[in-house]
C-alpha cells in the first residue's frame, strides 16, 4: 500500500512548511510510551530520565492517553482543525508555539510573522464535541478503514463498532473509548490538562533545544520547493519514496493507502526530530493533509532493505560473500574458487555492488572486490527502521 501525492497542477505555493510544537509533542510522547520495547534507541536515555523524574500525574496520563500517539497519531496534535477547506482556495496553515496558556502562533511560511493568535489549544477547546469524539475515536480504534465515527455519540451502531475495534487492541484503548462515550467533554478537559502538564515536566526544555533544528529543516525544504519543485522536495523527505510521471506524482511506501491532491487541498509539511524514523501522513476528510517528516530520516528505505536481504538468500552468492568478506579478490580468482564462469561471478558482483554491499578497489589492471561488512552489519537495523517508516 502507499500514499500517493498527485502533483498535476500543484506548484510550490500549494505547500506550507511549518514547525509545530504540538506535532513534536506528539512525537516525543510516542517515544516516551514505546522506548522500552526497543524503539527509538537513540532517545532511550532521555526517555528513562523523564520517566524517572516525572510526577505520578504525568506517568498516569502518559499511560491513559497513549492511544493518541502510539500507533494512529491523534489529529488533535495537528493544525487545521479550526479551518473548513474550501474547494479551489489555498488555506494557509500557520505554525504553532509551545502548548500552554498564553502561547501564540505565527507563520513560518516564507519567514514572515503574523499577528499573535490564541493558544494552539484553543481550536481543541472550541471544537464541536461531535468532531472531537470523531477524531478521538479513530485513535481509539487505531485506524480509519471501514469505520465511521461522525455520530459515535448518538449512533449505537457506531459506538458498538468503536467498542469492538478498541477491545481487540491493548489497553488502554478500550478504557479511553469508554471514557469518550461516557463523557466526551470531561475527557477533552483531561487531555488538554495533560498537554499543559507536559510543558513543565519535559517539553519546555525539549522544545527550546529542538526548535532551531526544525526551523533549519523547514527552511531547507522551503528552499527545495522553490528551487527544485514539489516532486523533488517531496521525494527527498523519504528514502522509500518514488517519483512517477503521467501524471506527475510522488509515492510514499506506507502501510495504508491514500491519494492526496495538493491542487485541490493545500498540504502542510512539518519536520520532526523525535518522530524519526516515522513519516506520518494525516489525510482525514475535510481537513488539510499533513506530512510529518523526520529531519534525520533513515538512509535506507523499505525497498532497498528488502532487496539486500533477498540478495543474501542465494546460496552461490552467500559463498561468494564469505570469500570476499575475508579478503578482496578478482573476478577470475572467485570464478576459480567457486567453480563458476566469470560472467556468472560478474552478475553476482554487479547485483551486490548495485545494492551497496560490495566495494571495489583497482590495483593496476586488476579490480578487487571486497564485502562491505559495515553495510552487511546494518542490514538488520535498516530492516527494523524501514519497517517502522
Amino acid at each position: 500500500m502507499s500514499v500517493v501525492v498527485v502533483l498535476e497542477g500543484a506548484g510550490p505555493g500549494r505547500f506550507t512548511v511549518a514547525v509545530s510544537p504540538l506535532a513534536e509533542l506528539a512525537a516525543s510522547l510516542h517515544v516516551l510510551s514505546v522506548h522500552g520495547h526497543g524503539h527509538h534507541a537513540e532517545h532511550a536515555p532521555w526517555a528513562r530520565e523523564v520517566a524517572r523524574t516525572a510526577p505520578a500525574a504525568f506517568r498516569a496520563g502518559l499511560r491513559r492517553f497513549s492511544p493518541l500517539w502510539t500507533a494512529l497519531r491523534w489529529r488533535g496534535f495537528y493544525t487545521g482543525l479550526e479551518r473548513t477547506e474550501r474547494p479551489g482556495r489555498a488555506e494557509q496553515s500557520p505554525a504553532i508555539r509551545p502548548p500552554g496558556p498564553g502561547s501564540t502562533t505565527g507563520s513560518t511560511t516564507g519567514g514572515s510573522a503574523q499577528s499573535p493568535t490564541p493558544s494552539p489549544l484553543s481550536p481543541l477547546s472550541r471544537l464541536p464535541v461531535d468532531r472531537f469524539a470523531e477524531i478521538t475515536s479513530y485513535s481509539c480504534a487505531s485506524g480509519y478503514l471501514g469505520y465511521a465515527f461522525d455520530r459515535v455519540l448518538h449512533d449505537p451502531a457506531q459506538a458498538a463498532s468503536l467498542r469492538h475495534a478498541a477491545s481487540g487492541l491493548p489497553e488502554p484503548h478500550l478504557e479511553l473509548a469508554e471514557a469518550l462515550l461516557r463523557d466526551p467533554e470531561a475527557l477533552r478537559a483531561d487531555v488538554l490538562a495533560f498537554i499543559d502538564l507536559c510543558r513543565p515536566v519535559f517539553f519546555a526544555a525539549l522544545w527550546a533545544e529542538t526548535e532551531p533544528h526544525l526551523a533549519r529543516a523547514a527552511h531547507l525544504v522551503r528552499q527545495r520547493l522553490a528551487d527544485d519543485g514539489p516532486a523533488a522536495a517531496l521525494a527527498a523527505l523519504s528514502p522509500s519514496s518514488v517519483r512517477l510521471a503521467d501524471p506527475p506524482r510522488v509515492v510514499f511506501d506506507k502501510v495504508h493507502h491514500a491519494v492526496i491532491s495538493p491542487a485541490r487541498t493545500p498540504v502542510l509539511l512539518i519536520p520532526t526530530r523525535y518522530g524519526a524514523p516515522h513519516l506520518v501522513v494525516k489525510n482525514e476528510p475535510g481537513l488539510p493533509p499533513v506530512v510529518h517528516f523526520p529531519v534525520d530520516g533513515p538512509v535506507v528505505g523499505v525497498t532497498l532493505a528488502r532487496s539486500r536481504m533477498l540478495a543474501l538468500t542465494d546460496p552461490s552468492r552467500v559463498r561468494l560473500c564469505r570469500l570476499i568478506a575475508r579478503q578482496s579478490m578478482t573476478t577470475a580468482d572467485l570464478a576459480h574458487r567457486l567453480s563458476m564462469t566469470r560472467p556468472q561471478v560478474s552478475r553476482h558482483l554487479r547485483a551486490l555492488r548495485d545494492l551497496g554491499l560490495v566495494r571495489t578497489e583497482r590495483n593496476g589492471r586488476y579490480v578487487h572486490y571486497g564485502l562491505d561488512l559495515g553495510a552487511v552489519e546494518r542490514i538488520g537495523r535498516d530492516v527494523a527502521t524501514a519497517l517502522q517508516y
